[in-house]
This record gives structure tokens, sequence and C-alpha cells, in this order.
């Protein structure tokens, strides 16, 4: 015999049990070189640089 269910989960229940599922705030650090905000450990998308680098060429906007 396979044991089963003794009886249905509920939704409430079902739904409390992945309450701990959802997505987290966003971790932003400061740009060392235009002081904007970005995700850590990426490229900046604003500037290009990333560790005493420029990685990207970002072309301005006139």
């Amino acid at each position: 015999m396979t044991p089963l269910p003794k009886r249905k989960v509920s939704k409430g229940r079902r739904n409390r049990r992945r309450a701990h599922h959802g997505l987290g705030p966003v971790h932003l650090v400061e740009c060392p070189r235009c002081h904007r905000k970005r995700r850590p450990h990426t490229v900046c998308p604003y500037c290009g640089y990333y560790k005493g680098e420029d990685i990207l060429l970002i072309e301005e906007e006139e």
C-alpha cells in the first residue's frame, strides 16, 4: 500500500507553507565613478565601469 494523505490540504494551508518563496528586495550599491545605484559585482550600466576599468563603451545621448 502506498501512503496517501488523509485529507485534502486546503489552499490557505498550502499557501502559508509557500510564504517564504517570495522575492526579496534588490540590493544596490553606489558606482564609485558616476555615483548612481547599480547591482553589486556587475558592470555599471550607466558608465560601463567595473573594478577600476572601462568595460563597456557607453555613448552619451545629445
